[in-house]
């Protein structure tokens, strides 16, 4: 999939989303697994949201859409037992990044990142507010759903268009994308590296349960 600035600006007109700047092409490419664990612990552009601590022996990186619908579901059902058995525990290190598949998912992600201003903590919980409200802002007027997600989180109109023009930052975005795609052949959401192990789609708790026990023994 190539998404393009012209494909981008008429997406925008469709929906709503005129505030958004426009965004660089990306090229999704075949599965494969990820060149080394070092590639994925490494952020790009932006600097990563994490949950957990740094001397984790066992860091999960999720790549998630704002828009995927499979990530929604992890969200409400697989990654609350995550954080409340292995992250609030001490026991793992978590890492979300963006992976856009659609313009509406890339301007979710530039209002997480410009509320959450740097703070992990804020950037999950908008995050976890995205998904959760995901039919409203996505099949609805996004524009306008996501002004009120802004303002709930305490940033003014002012802010949340000046975020959504914020050009530079989508380019980072962009920019992290392209290397998830390109460097670690990200190509669906979601898609995790457990300590650089690449696992595709909706895997449930007891996977996830099964693996990291493993590695925390090891």
């Amino acid at each position: 999939m190539i998404i393009t600035r012209r494909a981008f600006t008429t997406a925008l007109s469709l929906t709503g989303l005129s505030l958004v700047a426009g965004l660089s092409p990306l090229h999704l490419i075949s599965d494969a697994m990820a060149q080394s664990a070092s590639d994925v612990a490494k952020p790009q552009s932006l600097p990563d949201m994490v949950l957990g601590p740094a001397t984790s022996p066992v860091t999960i990186t999720e790549y998630a859409s704002m828009t995927c619908g499979h990530c929604a579901n992890f969200n409400e059902t697989v990654f609350p037992k995550i954080k409340s058995e292995f992250i609030d525990t001490g026991k793992i290190r978590y890492v979300f990044r963006e992976f856009p598949l659609d313009i509406k998912a890339a301007a979710g992600s530039m209002l997480a990142r410009c509320i959450a201003n740097g703070d992990s903590g804020k950037y999950f919980a908008v995050v976890d507010m995205l998904f959760k409200q995901q039919n409203d802002w996505v099949m609805k007027n996004t524009a306008e759903t996501l002004t009120r997600i802004g303002k709930q989180a305490g940033l003014s109109q002012q802010a949340v268009e000046t975020c959504l023009k914020d050009q530079a930052l989508l380019d980072k975005i962009a920019a992290d994308q392209k290397f998830a795609s390109e460097v670690l052949k990200v190509n669906s959401t979601p898609t995790f590296f457990i300590n650089g192990e690449m696992l595709k789609g909706g895997t449930s708790f007891e996977e996830f349960d099964k693996r990291i026990k493993s590695l925390l023994k090891s």
